[in-house]
């Protein structure tokens, strides 16, 4: 049996809310997107698409900011009552469960092939045999982001991590507790200690989507950000995204992992920042793996057939190579369309030339709805060792179980 994720009692009563008393209102001429997208990248997509607007007079192109969670479920919710937005953005993990449920409409032939063949092959990666999303950038991915005017270079292994980490970390006042780190990052979170985990060689799960986290590679990364904090004292004693963020644009953190999206508020707030690839481990020789995941559109089901053609004429436009590499100076994102993947911008741009090594040493993110259980079974195990109440042997195990209990839940 298929998986059907799950409705909140809120979101299943405004599903019936909507299904009472609404059907779909169709304007050919105007599109609605739901998209997630942080500040500076919402700001160049309203002029892009004024752009466009101001070129096909009549047509309307709304853009609507959702966090993730609530742009998932309301999208859901939306399209099964036959509702919500036209497009959808967000990363390639959002395509397995909105295909399961049946809410999202093949692409593949809305395009000529001639045309998929101009995207690098991540921007058209299929999901059990149809292309669901039409991405415009790849990434989403974290790396190394440090301070040139506090250290000019960064680590590349963990044990220059660690020397690094201990010359930088400083105590000015004789407190007794540090006033900068070498390091901050949103350690509490499954998605930022990947990278940790594939250094030591783990991954959530097969190709199959059967859970992998009982690992030696899973076990050894909780014990390295452990000791980060409490053996070696690099990084703060806590932290969330917002405490790593503010710590790092106040000059309090000469480091910090984060992704793609964070770049251009940092040189907005007049960092000179660099970007480098995540360290190797010694131990087994590899590099921390960020996930990688496509980022792009997706069209609602409910589209009518009289709108198609105009949200292909708008998705063309917004994939444009001007348009790209517009968006890849302003927020140094990775484009998907070949020529711009070539250009000389992205060839030479110190940011996106690293941006690119890192891409390069990831791991594509599934895509399969199994991810989000492995996201929930890793968070309470996870953050147990970081409160002290678990072992990482015991975390593992407990990771593993309740990741199979979860996904054995969801396909019952």
């Amino acid at each position: 049996m298929r998986h059907v994720p799950r409705l909140t009692l809120a979101a299943v009563a405004a599903l019936l809310l909507i299904q009472a008393g609404c059907r779909r209102e169709v304007d050919p001429n105007r599109i609605t997107i739901w998209h997630q997208m942080r500040v500076d990248e919402r700001l160049v997509l309203e002029r892009q698409l004024a752009r466009y607007m101001a070129e096909r007079p009549g047509v309307v192109v709304e853009q609507i900011f959702k966090e993730t969670e609530e742009l998932r479920s309301g999208f859901i919710v939306a399209a099964i009552a036959g509702q919500g937005p036209d497009l959808v953005y967000g990363p390639a993990d959002q395509v397995g469960p909105f295909e399961v449920m049946g809410i999202i409409r093949p692409l593949e032939d809305l395009f000529s092939q001639a045309y998929l063949d101009s995207l690098i092959p991540e921007a058209t990666r299929r999901y059990n045999g149809h292309l669901y999303q039409l991405a415009d950038k790849l990434g989403n991915h974290l790396t190394l982001v440090y301070n040139r005017d506090i250290h000019p270079a960064p680590p590349e292994t963990d044990l220059d991590l660690i020397r690094l980490g201990q010359e930088l970390t400083k105590d000015t006042n004789g407190d007794g507790k540090p006033d900068r780190y070498a390091l901050a990052w949103n350690y509490t979170e499954p998605f930022f200690f990947i990278p940790f985990m594939t250094g030591f060689g783990g991954w959530v799960m097969t190709d199959e989507g059967v859970p992998t986290l009982d690992s030696p590679g899973t076990i050894e990364a909780l014990k390295f950000i452990r000791d980060l904090r409490d053996r070696h004292h690099v990084i703060p004693a806590e932290s969330d995204y917002n405490v790593a963020d503010a710590l790092f644009k106040d000059g309090k953190s000469a480091m910090i992992i984060n992704g793609d999206w964070s770049w251009a508020g940092y040189r907005k707030a007049g960092i000179n920042i660099g970007v480098a690839p995540l360290p190797k481990i010694t131990s087994t020789g590899l590099w921390c793996a960020p996930m990688v995941a496509p980022r792009g559109f997706s069209v609602n089901i409910n589209v009518t057939n009289e709108k198609l053609a105009l949200l292909v004429d708008l998705l063309q436009f917004l994939m444009r190579p001007d348009i790209q590499l517009e968006t890849t100076q302003a927020l140094w994102t990775m484009p998907t369309r070949r020529e711009v993947v070539e250009s000389e911008f992205v060839r030479t741009d110190d940011v996106v030339r690293n941006s690119a090594l890192q891409i390069g040493r990831g791991r594509l993110m599934p895509m399969v709805p199994e991810l989000r259980a492995i996201w929930d079974a890793m968070r309470p195990s996870y953050q147990g060792v970081l409160g002290g109440s678990m072992t990482p042997e015991a975390a593992a195990r407990s990771m593993q179980d309740l990741a199979v209990r979860k996904i054995r839940e969801m396909n019952e």
